[in-house]
């Protein structure tokens, strides 16, 4: 009965997020490897093409249809599903897939235990993968099926993730992080799995061997990611999965445990989302400044003066798949803005305005310093966009007749130069007056 109820839950999720609308299209080239046929992932393609997503196939040695033309992306998004190829078309290398990238497509990759031209490629990523025919194994829980098969949970307060999603069975390879902060860690190893030749793994003395022939370390235990994303500074995004039966039929249909029903189609269902910028996207729409105060700013100030009240603003929206069009997103309660000159002079929260969704505005006084500043709006976080404005703007020294006429503080140097200069003026009169006087005697008497 539990696992009925669970599956009825997924299927009100899939509902739910029918029809939803990517924020760069809806086109998707899937290259699928022939020895994975279409029909073993139709739960998932399905889900894609119920959302409004055409999708389009091809095998990776096919020339047609191109994936980029004279650097022109010719597909929003695309999908490797070619674990175990060796070679490409033309079109396909690492070169045109970083491209793709650098264009705002969206790609999913699928890798495998086996050495492949994907697996030099998750280097530029920062993944590391363990040594070649190392997939994850576990031995917990006690199960029936093959220890390559590996039950994981998936964590419960993720920004990819729905909440309350099923555990989801894996198999494949797992990889190791570099020290890389637009890595999007999505889903982590058990604690007690380990990557080990599937053949020789009833020992310690597995995990040793795998250690000592990748030399990376111990390839074991939660430090290894199974599901991680990759976010662009330009906005693109990318999902490397380690194994490409994490969105098979067969995988949806099994139990992850007696009674549970595996949560794969909703978690393959919510990293596509992810990855296809459905959800979590922001952008800025609108960034201005002026004077405090002035209640028709319509005119931004060319420059500042030192210790003037400056108010920022900013309007920032969220993609709403649903209705396919951008909405005012007041949920932003980390926003900072930096003004800076080399360095930040003032660092402040930015809130958002109540009663205005969207708008997010601080007051602040300028600095007591002249020169060249910024308006720096930088926000980062894993499994958002990214957020990013610089607003150019001088900030003066007061004019000449920008000073105030007398100063209080200077009062005593002000009674001070007064009483010299009056006291320099009356000695000079009594001066030149005694002079006369004293002449005037002198010729009195020389007459008499």
């Amino acid at each position: 009965m539990r696992r009925w109820f669970a599956l009825a839950a997924q299927l009100v999720a899939l509902v739910a997020t029918s029809y939803a609308k990517s924020s760069t299209g809806d086109s998707v080239l899937v290259v699928l490897e022939k020895n994975l046929p279409k029909e073993n992932f139709s739960t998932f393609f399905s889900g894609l093409e119920e959302k409004g997503y055409e999708l389009t196939f091809r095998d990776p040695k096919e020339k047609t249809p191109v994936i980029i033309e004279d650097d022109v992306p010719q597909f929003a998004h695309v999908i490797l599903f070619a674990p175990t190829a060796k070679s490409y078309a033309p079109d396909i290398t690492p070169q045109s897939l970083i491209t793709l990238l650098s264009n705002n497509v969206d790609v999913i990759f699928a890798l495998s235990p086996m050495q492949t031209p994907l697996s030099s490629l998750a280097a530029e990523f920062s993944l590391i993968l363990p040594p070649p025919h190392t997939p994850l194994i576990s031995h917990f829980p006690a199960r029936d099926s093959p220890h390559t098969i590996v039950p994981v949970d998936v964590p419960s307060v993720h920004p990819v993730v729905s909440s309350n999603t099923s555990p989801v069975l894996f198999s494949g390879t797992p990889h190791a992080f570099g020290h890389n902060p637009l890595l999007v860690p999505i889903l982590k190893a058990p604690s007690e799995s380990f990557a080990a030749e599937a053949d020789s793994d009833s020992s310690a003395e597995s995990v040793v061997d795998a250690a000592e022939k990748g030399g990376e370390g111990l390839w074991a235990g939660s430090q290894l990611g199974l599901v991680t994303g990759f976010q662009t500074l330009n906005g693109a995004r990318a999902l490397w999965v380690g194994g490409v039966e994490l969105f098979s039929d067969e995988f949806a249909q099994k139990e992850a445990a007696p009674g549970v029903a595996s949560g794969n189609a909703r978690f393959s269902q919510d990293v596509a989302t992810w990855t296809f910028q459905e959800t979590n996207v922001l952008r800025i729409d609108s960034a201005t400044h002026y004077h405090a105060g002035v209640s028709n700013a319509t005119k931004v100030p060319e420059t500042y003066t030192v210790n003037d009240q400056v108010t920022y603003t900013a309007h920032i929206s969220k993609w709403d798949p649903v209705k396919g069009e951008w909405a005012p997103h007041a949920g932003l309660k980390d926003l900072q803005l930096d003004f800076t000159m080399l360095d930040p002079h003032i660092r402040t929260a930015l809130p958002p305005i109540p009663g205005s969704p969207g708008t997010y505005s601080v007051t602040f006084r300028a600095p007591d310093r002249h020169g060249v500043f910024k308006f720096v709006l930088d926000y980062k976080r894993r499994g958002w966009s990214f957020l990013n404005s610089a607003i150019t703007v001088p900030v003066v020294p007061p004019r000449h007749d920008g000073y105030p006429r007398f100063l209080s503080a200077a009062w005593p140097y002000y009674a001070g130069a007064i009483s010299t200069s009056a006291a320099f003026v009356l000695f000079t009169t009594l001066w030149l007056a005694g002079d006369v006087t004293e002449k005037r005697n002198l010729k009195g008497k020389k007459a008499e």
